[in-house]
């Protein structure tokens, strides 16, 4: 009925080690156009590339795993995969954004979205063997990332969650401090969760309106963000350096709350559609 956990990881140690080359093809290419050689062999288990502004690095998930159900490999395995590919368009991206922006530039724009890509997929994987079998629970704290070696990463990105919290519900209010000033930048307005959920469970009820918050929160950060950043980047940026993150950090907060009420009720589905936000002038 399921694989044993060292079975799998068996195969993980080829998927990350002997075949490093490909999942991690993006991050060997980016470091070797830098610094003409990749790092780490195939026993390393953080995924790591040698590039002139230093090395994203980040927790291995399949060894944390418990036993993989039958019925959830093929998922498990295409998010693990997922998972590498994440790293490797993020050292990418830390080769070519090279003296862009300030001092927490890639807090913000590199390590930050990247930790909310793989909240969602390290949930994606703990929702598929919990179809079957129990989900396990403490996958989270493997999200986070680091920049070794020549970079380093600005912290006060945190700073920015001491925005105050709108109502939860209110999803397209600007930022308090910008509301009622004439930007010129426009305003992100995204849909509506709270509407959209069933009737929620009272053991879920603290969780999902912490969740609700987090989405308010989120909407606001991103407003104050794309006041803050404006003129940079090139006619993507909005879109690669807001928007998309800010997508990420949905998905993963929508799918907290689907979990949350999933344990005693139904999980509701659809959820993932009301994650996209747009930017409206």
């Amino acid at each position: 009925m399921s694989r044993a956990l060292p079975k799998y990881n068996k195969r993980r140690v080829g998927f990350i080690g002997g075949a490093a080359a490909l999942a991690l093809s993006g991050a060997v290419i980016a470091g070797s156009a830098l610094a003409g050689e990749s790092s780490g062999d195939g026993g390393d288990t953080d995924a790591r590339t040698l590039a002139g502004p230093g090395t994203i690095s980040c927790p291995d998930v399949a060894p944390e795993l418990p036993a993989i159900p039958a019925t959830a490999q093929a998922e498990v395995e295409r998010n693990l995969g997922d998972l590498d590919k994440q790293i490797a368009e993020a050292n990418k991206r830390l080769a070519d954004t090279v003296g862009q922006g300030g001092p927490d530039f890639v807090q913000n724009a590199i390590l930050g979205p990247l930790e909310d890509k793989r909240v969602a997929a390290i949930n994606r994987i703990a929702t598929a063997i919990g179809r079957t079998a129990e989900r396990p629970s403490g996958l989270d704290s493997l999200a986070a990332c680091t920049l070794d070696a020549a970079g380093s990463a600005g912290q006060d990105d945190a700073g920015a969650g001491e925005e105050t919290t709108p109502p939860a519900g209110e999803t397209t209010a600007p930022p308090a401090e910008d509301a009622g000033q004439d930007t010129g930048v426009g305003t992100i307005s995204c849909p509506d969760v709270a509407p959209e959920l069933p009737a929620i469970p009272a053991t879920a009820q603290a969780e999902v309106e912490r969740n609700l918050g987090d989405l308010d929160k989120q909407i606001a950060e991103a407003n104050k963000r794309l006041v803050d950043t404006v003129g940079q980047g090139g006619p993507d940026f909005v879109q690669n350096a807001i928007l998309g993150p800010l997508e990420d950090k949905r998905v993963a907060a929508i799918n907290r709350i689907a979990t949350a009420i999933g344990r005693t009720a139904e999980r509701p589905s659809g959820l993932d559609s009301l994650a996209a936000c747009t930017l409206t002038k």
